[in-house]
């Protein structure tokens, strides 16, 4: 408050003063144009949806070009989103669109957190944003600004109500992007159907604090048009590149057995109603609600988060070196107790392995003596068993001998005999 009333202080001191001659003040206008025409534009689109809802060729036929589409099948395990960038030029007006689309949105069966992608994608470009500004030394005027200015979320054509997980992805979605709703395929319902299907989701949209985009109505010159298109929201609209003749008129449009739906007829949806307000109209307070509302919300939550602040508890205006500094302390501190808890977890540790190493040791130990106890045990039953085995062996011998002596004066009367017997024969 103090800052502001400086400011109006200042604006009190500032003197009007006529100018006697053309100084060329009004030249600044065209300043900025010529200055915009060179650079060029930026704008980046959100498109989330269900695969198959018509997402691609809606973008076709906002843009009369053919973007490359590729086909998405609906057996993704996971949602995730595909980024495609492409330049375009119209009447010297050059813009660097990109389309980012959804594949496999809602398509599994446990959708609790499919809007998690899409929330991670727009954080990411926040975060790419803020740590370019950070840089001592920034090239904001050649950086590709890819933050989201403005996501058509669409919807299924069912006329009953919303589903849960579009609330839900909106209420995500709603304080980071510019939100606008549309019913795709709208030509799939009738017009009473689809009175009562707009009325239905601006209730629940309402009723479930979801805050979409509305068009301003702060600026005079497009204040009236802004506010009769706020009332139609949200937008019913058909998409179609291919070119039907009606009567002697070539016009793009949807073929049908029973007539043809025109997609820039205004009674029959309402496309054109949402390039003039996306395009014609709101593309540059798109562009601006992103830089000063979403991006400002994110920037601020993550300086405060580094701990950064604007004025001190004394009401003082914060210094940008004090609130580093402090910062840088307090991360000090944090470090310095992080790391002596580790190194009293490392000492602990230790500990407890050397305790551990310890017991086996010990364990190792006892179980060594055992093993030697029995081993010398088993080396003394094996000596007692050979000197047993040595005292039979040697009574053995003996028994042997002593049986040898006694055999051998037998043999000897026995040969004898036979000697006698034989000379007594041949004589």
């Amino acid at each position: 408050m103090a800052s502001r009333g400086a400011v109006r202080e200042m604006d009190r001191k500032v003197r009007a003063l006529p100018l006697s001659g053309h100084v060329g003040l009004d030249a600044l206008p065209d300043q900025l144009v010529n200055k915009s025409l060179g650079q060029g534009f930026c704008f980046n689109l959100l498109c989330v949806g269900e695969t198959g809802i018509g997402k691609s060729t809606l973008m076709n036929t906002l843009f009369s070009t053919d973007f490359e589409n590729l086909e998405s099948p609906h057996f993704e395990p996971r949602g995730k989103l595909r980024a495609r960038t492409y330049g375009l030029r119209e009447n010297g007006v050059q813009l660097k669109l990109t389309i980012v689309s959804t594949i496999g949105f809602g398509d599994q069966m446990n959708q609790q957190d499919s809007y998690q992608p899409i929330v991670d994608y727009v954080d990411a470009q926040f975060e790419s944003f803020l740590q370019e500004e950070l840089k001592i030394k920034r090239s904001l005027h050649n950086y590709h600004d890819s933050r989201v200015h403005v996501c058509l979320y669409f919807i299924a054509p069912s006329g009953h109500s919303l589903k849960s997980l579009d609330l839900v992805t909106m209420k995500k979605l709603d304080r980071k992007v510019n939100v606008i709703p549309v019913i795709a395929k709208s030509d799939t319902i009738s017009r009473a159907e689809l009175h009562s299907f707009k009325m239905k989701i601006m209730s629940e949209l309402v009723s479930s604090g979801v805050q979409i985009y509305q068009f301003p109505t702060d600026d005079e010159t497009v204040a009236g048009i802004n506010g009769v298109m706020n009332g139609h929201l949200p937008f019913a609209v058909v998409g179609s590149t291919e070119a039907i003749n009606v009567g002697n008129k070539l016009v793009r449009g949807r073929q049908y057995p029973w007539g043809v739906v025109q997609v820039e007829n205004g009674s029959h949806c309402d496309f054109v109603k949402l390039r003039e307000m996306l395009i014609s109209v709101n593309m540059n307070d798109l562009r601006e609600q992103t830089h000063a509302r979403h991006y400002e919300l994110y920037r601020r939550c993550r300086l405060q988060e580094m701990g950064f602040r604007d004025t001190e508890p004394n009401r003082k205006p914060a210094s940008l070196h004090q609130t580093y500094t402090a910062r840088r302390q307090e991360y000090l501190r944090e470090f310095h107790g992080v790391e002596e808890e580790m190194k009293q977890m490392f000492v602990q540790k230790v500990k407890r392995t050397e305790a551990e190493l310890k017991d086996a040791e010990e364990e190792l130990q006892f179980r060594f003596e055992r093993m030697k106890r029995l081993h010398q045990q088993e080396k003394k039953r094996l000596e007692e068993k050979r000197r047993i085995l040595e005292e039979d062996m040697n009574s053995f011998n003996k028994m042997r001998a002593a049986v040898e002596l006694l055999q051998a004066p037998s043999f000897s009367t026995a040969g004898k005999k036979d000697k006698d017997h034989k000379n007594s024969g041949f004589l």
